[in-house]
């Protein structure tokens, strides 16, 4: 299994070239003052401006249980993170939920730009209290995520990068891909999750600057199969611009 990056597909968004992460990536570019976009694998919103060089984003979120159908193979991550969006590098973590035979399973997992994704936790469960950061000092990244309910899910990596972009805070729910398998297609189906629910989210900028998900450059993704059709779609945040959720509409 593989992450993607943003694959835009409409609204305020440009369609750019292939990149490399998570295995093999699409990069896209938006410009504006937010607005709506959609997007084949992500859904959720995302922060700008570009030159705010971000330095955190972090979130809580109670891990939804998915329904898996007989046979498929299915999967769905919930994650906070920099970059990716617009950039060719990221720096994400969270959580995975994923269908196989038809029976569900749930991990915890980061990935750093360049390397692959790396699976932590494997005895996540529904209902677990989810906690999840990526802090920036310098070159220096924190990605840590905290399950407070199961143990043995709990971490804390830091990496380093002097090429990361820092560009874009996200909070998302992603489709994932084929690791090895390009024909399998670009996204695998998505799981449905019912409904993924952020709060008390955050970020931050060089100046220590504290900011809410309503005073930053917002782009609101809604996920779309390769017909136009809904699969994820965001809420509005709330008016104290901490929380959100995002619903399930379709697997494909």
């Amino acid at each position: 299994m593989r992450l993607i990056r943003s694959l835009l597909t409409g609204g305020s968004a440009a369609l750019l070239s292939a990149g490399l992460a998570f295995g093999g990536t699409t990069v896209a570019s938006a410009s504006g003052a937010g607005g709506a976009v959609n997007s084949s694998n992500w859904s959720g919103y995302v922060g700008g401006p570009p030159d705010a060089e971000w330095t955190m984003a972090s979130a809580n979120w109670v891990q939804p249980a998915i329904t898996c159908p007989n046979k498929t193979s299915e999967e769905v991550t919930f994650w906070v993170g920099i970059d990716g969006y617009s950039s060719s590098t990221v720096e994400h973590g969270g959580t995975l939920a994923k269908c196989t035979a038809g029976k569900a399973s749930y991990s915890t997992w980061w990935q750093m730009y360049p390397g692959a994704i790396q699976i932590v936790g494997s005895t996540v469960h529904p209902g677990d209290k989810i906690s999840a950061s990526v802090t920036r000092t310098g070159t220096k990244y924190t990605l840590k995520v905290t399950d407070a309910t199961t143990g043995g899910n709990s971490f804390t990596k830091t990496e380093t990068c002097s090429t990361c972009k820092d560009d874009t805070v996200e909070w998302i729910a992603g489709a994932t891909s084929p690791e090895n398998d390009p024909s399998e297609g670009t996204d695998t189906a998505l799981p449905d999750f019912g409904k993924w629910t952020v709060t008390s989210a955050a970020l931050s900028d060089p100046g220590g600057s504290g900011h809410t998900l309503n005073n930053m450059d917002q782009f609101a993704l809604t996920m779309v199969g390769s017909k136009g059709d809904k699969k994820a779609t965001p809420s509005k945040i709330n008016s104290e611009g901490t929380s959100f959720s995002v619903t399930w509409k379709a697997s494909t």
